[in-house]
């Protein structure tokens, strides 16, 4: 067995508490600290020219205002733990902290490449997409309800969030959200389960159904 997909002996310490953790500690340090916040933040001209490298990984952790860090965490408490239930703490901490960096990645080089040099990425939405489609692959039956009253099962969620994000993207984009690395999100993890888990999704959701 490759090193790649190498399984971690299966533990649950309840690591989506301590990501929430630090998400809320980072967001009331820099809301009293301009200067913290952009350089926790992923940044084109920081990266490139001051080497800011570790905001690849810190953006995630930072949010712009109460709305924006209560629906990420209110996401990541809702399909984070069950998925962390499912996979193991080690193999949900790996998912998260790479799909997160991979999504800020591809964000920033789409940024870099197409003059968006000014733009500071932060925020957790990335990971957490990648942890919501994780969700659908891992339980593809389960039922979601939208609004508490409406069920959805959990791979058509993941379609619809797909099509609103493009949608959005298209003809919203000055809006402030970077739908693009929610779509990252759903991108980085959809080849986590097929190099590391060696799980196909599309291929488990139609086994599911069809």
């Amino acid at each position: 067995m490759s090193f790649i997909h190498k399984k971690f002996r299966y533990t649950f310490n309840y690591v989506v508490l301590f990501i929430f953790a630090i998400n809320v500690i980072v967001y009331y340090l820099t809301r009293s600290n301009p200067w913290l916040e952009a350089n926790l933040s992923l940044n084109p001209v920081l990266v490139i020219y001051n080497k800011a490298y570790w905001q690849f990984v810190t953006y995630m952790f930072v949010h712009s205002s109460f709305s924006h860090i209560f629906w990420n965490m209110f996401g990541l408490l809702m399909f984070g733990l069950t998925v962390e239930r499912g996979i193991g703490s080690k193999e949900f901490l790996l998912m998260y902290i790479l799909c997160g960096t991979l999504s800020g990645f591809l964000s920033f080089c789409l940024y870099w490449f197409t003059g968006q040099s000014y733009v500071f990425l932060l925020g957790a939405s990335g990971a957490i997409y990648s942890i919501l489609f994780a969700f659908s692959v891992i339980y593809p039956k389960a039922d979601i309800y939208i609004w508490g009253i409406i069920p959805i099962r959990a791979p058509i969620l993941i379609l619809v969030y797909a099509v609103i994000e493009v949608v959005e993207q298209l003809f919203f984009t000055n809006n402030g959200v970077a739908h693009l690395t929610h779509l990252f999100g759903f991108g980085v993890a959809w080849l986590y389960f097929l190099i590391r888990m060696n799980i196909n999704p599309i291929k488990r959701w139609k086994d599911t159904y069809l």
